[in-house]
């Protein structure tokens, strides 16, 4: 594909030819990326098999050791966890219609993993796209999504000290990213939170996914009992969610993230500049189903997570993008404000540092 034709490789000339050179490899990026919007059914089926297996395997191990110790049955919780992952990008992608050629296909999967993510198909693939409609947007409303949405640190500081602790409380790293993400998928998704009452078809999917999970799980406590039920999926789903919750924040908050006011939001650099590439090793890629390749995800939602490796390689080779290592990504939770003079998210810590340091 002669994607490169389109692009002048010239380095030198005005700041405005450099612009217009910008612009033309964001073009021809998206349309790279566009190319590996196309699901194979016979990919999605093998990953079907490789998320769902594994996933049953590791709860039912858990069930047969915890009779002879709970705290091992407990303790495999962690890869359980982590394989709920996987389960859980194959629910993402169906709700963006990119994980199976047919639209029914999808929403079938989908609402067949909704019962193991507990987390209600319709309702959470309509409020999902909400995000994909504009992030990275410093005007943009967060609403209940203090993982993606950021202020300035201007308008941070123009807040009363009451405010300003209860903004940075939420986002204290053991309460966003450890206390908050099991409550979100046990309890807040049982509720139609934040879904207006005209869609209708939404609020639906919470109150079914629910009846659903009470069939599903009484049948498991009358044959497995309450407390081997209780114990195991609470917990899996408690490492599951902090995991996840960790993997959404650092997509769009680390170091090198690029954030606009609206006025000067353009749809490809918010995707290559302000969704991570997040480089992980391929054993974790395949853990997580691709998702660290986040860049090319919001430049084509339609491209499934099987293929977002390839995409990315084309699209690198065209437009490189910076890239987040395991390092960057443990510490990004801490970055939650944008400091507009740098031009960079800056942490709590370094803004209070700036602070004591102003004269009065």
């Amino acid at each position: 594909m002669a994607f490169e034709s389109a692009i002048n490789t010239d380095e030198s000339g005005t700041e405005e030819d450099k612009a217009r050179d910008l612009a033309a490899r964001d073009l021809v990026a998206r349309r790279a990326a566009s190319q590996f919007a196309r699901p194979r059914t016979w990919r999605g089926l093998l990953q079907l098999a490789t998320s769902f297996g594994p996933f049953i395997a590791g709860c039912a191990a858990m069930y047969l050791v915890m009779p002879y110790s709970t705290l091992l049955a407990l303790l495999l919780a962690l890869p359980t966890g982590a394989l709920l992952l996987r389960v859980f990008i194959v629910q993402h992608d169906c709700g963006h219609g990119s994980f199976l050629p047919s639209r029914r296909a999808n929403a079938l999967v989908g609402r067949l993993c909704s019962l193991i993510t507990l987390t209600p198909y319709a309702n959470w693939a309509r409020q999902h796209s909400l995000h994909h409609a504009a992030w990275n947007d410093l005007d943009r409303p967060g609403g209940s999504d203090i993982y993606s949405s950021c202020i300035t640190v201007r308008a941070y500081l123009a807040l009363s000290p009451r405010a300003r602790l209860l903004y940075r409380l939420a986002r204290h790293p053991l309460v966003a990213n450890l206390l908050v993400p099991p409550l979100v998928f046990l309890l807040l998704y049982r509720t139609p939170f934040e879904t207006p009452r005209a869609w209708t078809r939404e609020r639906w999917s919470v109150y079914l996914t629910n009846a659903a999970l009470v069939a599903l799980f009484g049948t498991l406590v009358a044959v497995l009992g309450w407390r081997s039920v209780l114990l195991i999926h609470v917990t899996v789903i408690a490492v599951s969610s902090i995991l996840g919750v960790w993997l959404f924040t650092l997509q769009h908050r680390f170091a090198t993230a690029h954030w606009t006011g609206r006025d000067a939001w353009n749809f490809v650099p918010a995707a290559l500049d302000g969704a991570s590439w997040f480089d992980l090793p391929r054993v974790l890629h395949w853990l997580t189903g691709n998702i660290g390749f986040h860049h090319i995800h919001h430049l084509d939602q339609r491209v499934p997570n099987y293929r977002l490796r390839a995409a990315h390689e084309t699209v690198q080779a065209l437009r490189p993008v910076t890239r987040l290592g395991l390092a960057g990504g443990l510490t990004a939770p801490l970055l939650t404000l944008w400091d507009e003079s740098a031009g960079r998210l800056v942490s709590f810590r370094d803004v209070a540092r700036v602070v004591r340091q102003t004269p009065a």
